[in-house]
């Protein structure tokens, strides 16, 4: 609290802090946003255990939520610090999870970025009245605003999941042919599909249009090879106007050997 109230606007000796390049910098103050300071979110989370059956695919419930709870608790946070500084949004948003030496179940999760306010005031917050956050990059964010569109928050889904092992006789039955395995194939397409539409719903109560800079990753973590996380997170957004005029493009010729 001590940082962050240095960090607010008119406060003597007031300076911002920010993640950003010198080149998102100034793009995002061109978009009209001035950049307050960097927050922060953590939470060290204790994952628990769960088996899963040997032969069968199937989604380890526990294992997702967990994940999903310590993502949203280190996301709440972070919302909580821009919420003190008075910002309308936060940008750049890195969303990371770092494994600790204090045991094979712990993990830290780790959300930061840079809040922002609107110089040109008006209303920025998503329908739950919180900051809107974008993990896009500076570049990203100005060229959306530039095309009618506004970001509405950060949506993200996960699933944990359990791959069957194959069977002694299936492992024979297939020695040295090309052939596809269809119970891998099935497990990992319904683990990217549950860890999509989880993202999708989450854009759907915050009343967007869409979802932009979708990624989908895949991390084993400390369960073994077996056991794997499926993690797609994006920016939601929602047309601020009716015309969307994409700038024209320039060409740039870079100078460099």
């Amino acid at each position: 609290m001590t940082r962050l109230n240095e960090l607010k606007p008119g406060e003597p000796g007031s300076i911002f802090t920010s993640d950003l390049s010198v080149n998102e910098f100034l793009l995002v103050r061109q978009a009209g946003f001035r950049p307050l300071g960097m927050v922060l979110g953590t939470s060290i989370y204790h994952v628990g255990m769960q088996l899963g059956r040997w032969g069968k695919n199937q989604e380890l419930d526990t294992l997702s939520q967990a994940m999903y709870h310590a993502r949203e608790l280190a996301m709440t946070r972070m919302e909580a610090e821009a919420d003190v500084l008075g910002a309308d949004g936060i940008v750049a948003v890195r969303l990371r999870v770092e494994l600790k030496e204090w045991g094979s179940d712990i993990a830290e999760f780790i959300a930061i970025g840079t809040a922002v306010k609107s110089e040109t005031g008006g209303n920025w917050r998503n329908d739950r009245d919180q900051p809107f956050t974008s993990d896009l990059s500076g570049q990203d964010f100005w060229t959306l605003l530039q095309t009618g569109y506004m970001p509405l928050g950060m949506v993200m889904g996960t699933c944990v999941y359990h791959v069957a092992h194959r069977s002694f006789g299936n492992v024979l039955s297939n020695l040295g042919r090309n052939t596809e395995l269809p119970q891998f194939t099935q497990a990992l397409y319904e683990a990217r599909e549950l860890a999509m539409e989880r993202m999708q719903k989450e854009a759907e109560a915050l009343h967007a249009e869409g979802i932009v800079g979708v990624e989908l990753s895949q991390h084993n973590h400390t369960w073994g090879g077996h056991t794997t996380e499926f993690f797609a997170i994006g920016t939601a957004v929602r047309p601020i106007r009716d015309d969307h005029t994409i700038p024209q493009p320039q060409l740039v010729l870079g100078l460099d050997d």
